[in-house]
């Protein structure tokens, strides 16, 4: 069975021309006659039909506009839930794409922090040279084999600050600006290590700056102990000769 879903105004429009045709045709029984109609002229009969369905035709064309304007807000809500669902869907794709991009920059910044711990302990053994290279009995220091034999293995095991520190307390306790030049870049070895842990520590930097664009990690690394010390040994180099303050002419290798 066929169900036909149609329009109020298409019913009422059905209704009103069945009740004029019904109108129309006792009209003619009534007045015209139906043995008189076929002999009516044609100009007669032309006016006739004319004003017979001139109501109905304006009656359709009234119905057909109430008809087109309703389909025509249909089409335009319909144009705006696809404009809503478009939006929505603009939103979700930016939505999903901080998330990667965060995402992303997570995952940068936990490599970054692996990276982080090598280089940290790089920096450790660096410092150590350079503690003993100052601060050892061979080169007139108070800390002996021993002593410095148990820093390194602390500096090896658990603690890469060990040497910053320190170096730290030795640099603090020292009233004289000469000598604390002196324990950075008072020999060709001291500055060899002292550049070495420049060079390192920056290269640290940047690569912390481009997976950190609030520069967070950056400044956490200049207020740790190996922070103190690059701050420390970068204003000594701005002092230094140039033959002791040029890397490339310092070397960035360890000689035993």
């Amino acid at each position: 069975m066929i169900r036909i879903n149609a329009d109020w105004r298409v019913w009422l429009g059905l209704a009103l021309t069945a009740a004029w045709l019904i109108l129309g045709v006792i009209y003619i029984s009534a007045v015209i006659g139906w043995q008189k109609l076929p002999f009516i002229g044609a100009d007669d009969l032309g006016s006739f039909l004319e004003g017979a369905f001139a109501p109905l035709a304006f009656l359709w064309l009234v119905i057909g506009y109430f008809l087109q304007k309703k389909e025509l807000e249909q089409n335009t809500r319909a144009l705006q839930a696809q404009a809503e669902e478009i939006t929505r869907t603009a939103e979700q794709a930016v939505i999903q794409s901080e998330k990667m991009a965060a995402s992303e920059v997570h995952a940068r910044q936990g490599t970054f922090l692996q990276i982080a711990n090598n280089v940290r302990a790089q920096l450790g053994a660096i410092t150590g040279f350079l503690f003993l290279s100052s601060q050892s009995t061979a080169a007139d220091g108070a800390v002996t084999p021993d002593e410095m034999s148990r820093l390194f293995s602390l500096q090896s095991a658990q603690d890469p600050d060990i040497f910053s520190r320190r170096l730290l307390e030795i640099h603090v306790q020292m009233d004289d600006p000469q000598k604390q030049f002196a324990l950075f870049y008072g020999t060709e070895v001291r500055a060899r290590h002292a550049n070495n842990f420049i060079y390192t520590f920056e290269r640290l930097m940047r690569r912390a700056e481009e997976v950190d664009p609030d520069f967070m990690i950056r400044d956490a690394l200049l207020i740790g102990s190996h922070g103190l010390i690059y701050r420390l040994a970068k204003r000594h180099q701005d002092a230094a000769p140039a033959e002791l303050a040029d890397a490339s002419q310092t070397g960035m290798h360890v000689n035993f």
